[in-house]
């Protein structure tokens, strides 16, 4: 479940076709509701609201909440995650003392607010364990690091695993912030999944599917705690100082790490962007449920 870390060069929205969003757009019809900073959007000139993914509205007066981790989970009944308040120290990437600070602060700002969230959904939330590593080591899940992989989730042990030094080194060097709040973000949204039922239904579903479908199952997990990462950081955005240029920052770090090459695990680019912006839009878990859309967004 580690967040992919191949190091496809990213060149901005500019460089990712049209084509796609356009096929995507048709098959959902825009609601009205805009992105939060007029002005900003996705390639081909589209924005948000116009790759619209469908989502329960709590005032549509049916029930539409049963026993389905995956499509009807409680988690999607309570709306809006709300502004999250955060702090963050400066941050220094050359500096391993500086990133772990960071990523700890980070951390907390999530602890809190998916808290908050699970409280108000009625269900229970236990904080993940953080494994910072600066040395390779061995968890539930295997040996880190691995190829390709710099962070993960182990759902074995509730382990939120970053190597402190390997996220500088697979993200290239990037000076920016975001981009490792939204890689931290992504992989708090594999505990969110694994808090309220996901996983455990995720490996069912896996074990009754078979290998054909096991990487359409991957993406959408992925894709899923990708949108769960940009809810946090729409929610966050105004006390961590995202404006335009740093959202810009957050996409292409996106675009770096979905899918290329040979692998088809975690989506292309234009779905990854395509559910980060939606869940930074939208600001509400509703908004993520991958595992109800059409193939098209989850490739």
């Amino acid at each position: 479940m580690g967040l992919g870390v191949a190091l496809t060069l990213g060149v901005g929205l500019a460089a990712v076709g049209v084509t796609g969003f356009l096929a995507i757009s048709a098959a959902f019809p825009p609601d009205g509701q805009g992105w939060s900073e007029p002005g900003f959007t996705a390639a081909g000139g589209l924005s948000p609201d116009e790759v619209d993914v469908a989502e329960p509205r709590a005032d549509s007066g049916e029930e539409r909440y049963g026993d389905d981790p995956l499509g009807d989970n409680p988690l999607y009944r309570v709306g809006e995650l709300g502004e999250v308040t955060c702090t963050a120290p400066e941050l220094d990437e050359s500096d391993p003392a500086s990133m772990e600070e960071f990523a700890h602060s980070i951390a907390d700002c999530l602890d809190a607010a998916w808290a908050d969230y699970f409280e108000e959904a009625g269900l229970e939330f236990s904080s993940p364990n953080r494994v910072y590593w600066h040395a390779p080591g061995h968890s539930p899940c295997g040996p880190f690091p691995s190829e390709g992989t710099a962070a993960f989730y182990c759902g074995a042990n509730e382990g939120l695993y970053v190597g402190v030094e390997d996220i500088v080194e697979a993200s290239a060097g990037n000076d920016e912030p975001e981009a490792y709040t939204f890689l931290l973000s992504h992989e708090y949204g594999h505990h969110v999944q694994g808090q309220s039922g996901m996983l455990a239904e995720l490996h069912s579903a896996r074990a009754r599917a078979g290998e054909d479908s096991e990487d359409e199952l991957t993406r959408r997990n992925e894709l899923q705690a990708n949108c769960l990462g940009g809810v946090f950081l729409g929610a966050s955005g105004d006390s961590l100082g995202h404006g335009r240029s740093e959202q810009q920052n957050i996409l292409d770090d996106v675009e770096r790490r979905s899918d290329s090459g040979g692998a088809h695990t975690h989506g292309s680019q234009e779905n990854g962007i395509l559910w980060t912006l939606h869940g930074m839009d939208r600001l509400n878990p509703a908004s993520c449920n991958t595992w109800a859309a059409d193939e098209p967004l989850v490739r």
